[in-house]
C-alpha cells in the first residue's frame, strides 16, 4: 500500500476558512476538487472554489459566487454523457437552501452560468453532500436529505435524462418518535447488484445508519443502525471494482462529538462488517474555548467531511477532507502491493 498526502492549497488561499470538499477523476488521470470558502461557514462572502490536479494542484479559482449569499456543500458528479456537473446550495440557513447547478465540458477548466433546480417535497434535487452514482440501468441516483428545525430525513433523487430533471425516491422510513435526536441526513450510496441499492447515513444517534432498496431507489426499507460510530458529521464511501467498500468517517460515538480521528475502513461483504482500518488523521490538542467564541474559522483539531472515490486501473482510493478549516487535504491510497 502506498499513500500520497497533499494539501490543495496553503499560503495562496484567499479565504480564512474552508469546508465540505468534493472530488472526481477527470480525463488524462487528473482530479478536480471543489469546496466552499470564505470568512466562516454561513457568512455572506462564502463562495465555491475549485482546483485541478495533474501532477500538482492549480491555484484555487472561484467558480460560483452570488454576492452576499452564503454558498454550501459543492458536489461534483459526472453525467452519463460526459459533462461534469457541480451542484451546490445557496441560502442563509440550511432549511432555506436552494440548489444551483453549473456544468463544464472541458474537465473543469470553464463553467456555465448557474441554473436552479426545484425542490421535491422539500428535498434538494441532485446530491446534497455526497456524489451521485449511475445505476446499471443508466439512471442517475443522487443522495439527498431535508433538514427542518425538528426533523432530519433522507431520500434520493433519480434522473433518467442526465441530471436535467429529477424524481423523488423515498423518503427513507424512520420512526422519529423513537429516534434519538433529529434523525438522519447526507446519505452515501452504492449499487451491489442491478436494482439493489444501499445507503449509509450520518445520524444524531451516535451510529452510522443504513437503509436498502430493491427497486433502484424508488422505495427504501426502514433505517437501522450499523456497528459504526458516528459523531453527527459527514461520511462518504465508494465501491471498488472488486466490490470492496471504502468508507471514510470519524469513529466517535457522541452526537456533535469531536471530529478526530478520521479513518478509512474497508468492507468486503457489502457493508455487513468492516475490517481493515487506516487512520488518516488523529490529533487532539487542547482547544482554546475563548478563541472559538471570537473566531468562527478556528477549528484546531477538525478532520472532517470526507469525499471518497475509487479510481484508476490499479485499485486506488482518492479522498479529500477538511483539515482544521485551513485547507483541504488530498490522499491517494494505492491498495495494490508493488511486485
Amino acid at each position: 500500500m502506498r499513500i500520497t498526502k497533499e494539501n490543495l492549497f496553503d499560503e495562496n488561499r484567499r479565504f480564512a476558512s474552508c469546508h465540505a470538499s468534493t472530488l472526481v477523476p477527470v480525463k488524462g488521470g487528473g482530479v478536480a476538487a471543489a469546496w466552499f470558502g470564505g470568512s466562516y461557514e454561513s457568512h455572506g462572502d462564502v463562495a465555491i472554489w475549485l482546483a485541478l490536479r495533474n501532477g500538482k494542484w492549480t491555484p484555487p479559482v472561484k467558480v460560483a459566487d452570488e454576492e452576499g449569499l452564503p454558498h454550501w456543500n459543492p458536489v461534483l458528479s459526472h453525467a452519463p454523457d460526459g459533462r461534469l456537473c457541480l451542484f451546490y446550495k445557496v441560502g442563509p440557513r440550511v432549511r432555506d437552501w436552494r440548489t444551483r447547478v453549473i456544468e463544464s465540458h472541458d474537465g473543469g477548466r470553464s463553467w456555465s452560468d448557474p441554473t436552479e433546480a426545484q425542490a421535491l417535497d422539500g428535498f434538494p434535487p441532485g446530491p446534497v453532500k455526497n456524489k451521485a452514482i449511475v445505476l446499471s440501468d443508466g439512471a442517475w441516483l443522487a443522495p439527498t436529505s431535508r433538514e427542518t428545525e425538528t426533523a432530519w430525513d433522507a431520500a434520493v433523487t433519480i434522473s433518467r435524462d442526465g441530471g436535467r430533471s429529477w424524481e423523488l425516491g423515498g423518503p427513507v422510513p424512520i420512526d422519529h418518535g423513537a429516534f434519538q435526536g433529529r434523525g438522519i441526513i447526507q446519505p452515501t450510496v452504492w449499487e451491489s447488484a442491478p436494482g439493489t441499492v444501499h445507503m449509509l447515513l450520518r445520524s444524531t444517534a451516535g451510529r452510522i445508519y443504513r437503509s436498502d432498496s430493491f427497486d433502484g431507489g424508488k422505495t427504501w426499507r426502514p433505517v437501522y443502525p450499523t456497528e459504526l460510530p458516528n459523531n453527527n458529521s459527514g461520511i462518504d464511501l465508494d465501491r471498488l471494482a472488486d466490490g470492496t467498500l471504502a468508507l471514510c468517517y470519524n469513529p466517535v460515538e457522541i452526537d456533535w462529538g469531536k471530529r478526530t480521528p478520521l479513518v478509512l475502513s474497508f468492507s468486503r461483504d457489502n457493508g455487513e462488517s468492516w475490517g481493515e482500518t487506516l487512520i488518516l488523521e488523529d490529533e487532539d490538542p487542547p482547544v482554546d474555548e475563548e478563541r472559538i467564541k471570537l473566531d468562527r474559522s478556528y477549528r484546531p483539531n477538525e478532520f472532517s467531511y470526507p469525499a471518497v472515490v475509487a479510481a484508476g486501473t490499479r485499485p486506488k482510493v482518492l479522498v479529500t477532507y477538511t483539515w482544521k478549516r485551513k485547507t483541504i487535504r488530498f490522499r491517494m491510497i494505492d491498495l495494490e502491493d508493488d511486485k
